[in-house]
């Protein structure tokens, strides 16, 4: 069983603390929990943590200058915790850097999905490699690279992940870049996988329900019932997406919004 490394849980509720870290540690992840943000924060950059579950509501600082200063050290995959119906919570969250956002009251299950999800899609690989098929192992395990030997050497090389161009936008599937004429992009986790899809889909149409699924990963299947915060989380993630682009939203060079149903790519210029 692969390691699936730290999590942190900055979170003043006890309650809610202990369920967060139980599910975690159920799960393979060695857990540090910190009922504020400034102690959270420095965990954080103690342990070097893979996941970090963090309260918008906390005692000293709010979930957001938390989120603020653990990406100014660390690339950790964040999960912010808020209230339900509160939809500004939700946004902010998304604005801020967050992976993904979950609301109160939810299911461990639900944590543990969400989780999953993004451990598949690993931010950024070290070296431009397919990823080994996934065992049937732990639900969080990274996907295994091979080590460098002779025996893999010989070996016929497999087809790389495709590299996407589109009026100069250049993603590495594999490396899990992108770059606009030379410009690094730094996108998140759900911006990639995004831009991915929609550089994929060649101009067809992708509706703001397809898009959520990308994102949420196996957790939303095909009968699941998306609501409106999730659809209004993907226009966050797009004006995101434009913003990092530089786009300009009245002749848009690649992300094209079709309305009342979702976005699709802009025609080769």
């Amino acid at each position: 069983m692969s390691d699936p490394g730290v999590a942190v849980v900055i979170e003043d509720d006890t309650d809610v603390r202990n369920l967060v870290a139980a599910v975690l540690r159920q799960s393979g992840f060695e857990v540090h929990v910190a009922p504020s943000g400034r102690v959270g924060v420095e965990l954080v950059r103690a342990h070097d943590a893979t996941v970090v579950t963090i309260d918008v509501g906390l005692p000293d600082i709010d979930g957001y200058e938390v989120l603020r200063r653990i990406r100014g050290s660390s690339n950790c995959y964040v999960v912010m915790l808020t209230s339900r119906g509160d939809e500004l919570d939700t946004l902010t969250a998304l604005q801020s850097g967050a992976d993904d956002y979950i609301t109160k009251p939810f299911r461990p299950r639900e944590l543990r999905a969400r989780i999953a999800a993004m451990l598949r899609r690993p931010r950024v690989a070290p070296e431009p490699l397919v990823a080994a098929a996934p065992a049937a192992a732990h639900p969080f395990a990274a996907q295994p690279t091979a080590p460098p030997s002779s025996v893999a050497a010989a070996a016929p090389p497999a087809d790389p992940a495709p590299i996407l161009e589109h009026n100069g936008l250049v993603l590495n599937a594999a490396a899990r870049t992108a770059a606009v004429d030379g410009r690094d992009l730094p996108l998140t986790r759900s911006e990639f996988d995004l831009l991915n899809e929609m550089l994929k889909s060649n101009g067809s149409v992708r509706t703001k329900a397809d898009l959520v699924r990308v994102v949420r990963g196996d957790y939303y299947g095909e009968d699941t019932y998306i609501s409106d915060s999730d659809e209004r989380a993907i226009e966050v993630h797009i004006g995101n997406l434009r913003r990092k682009l530089q786009e300009d939203p009245k002749n848009p060079r690649w992300l094209q919004t079709v309305r009342g149903v979702g976005y699709r790519l802009t025609p080769m210029r």
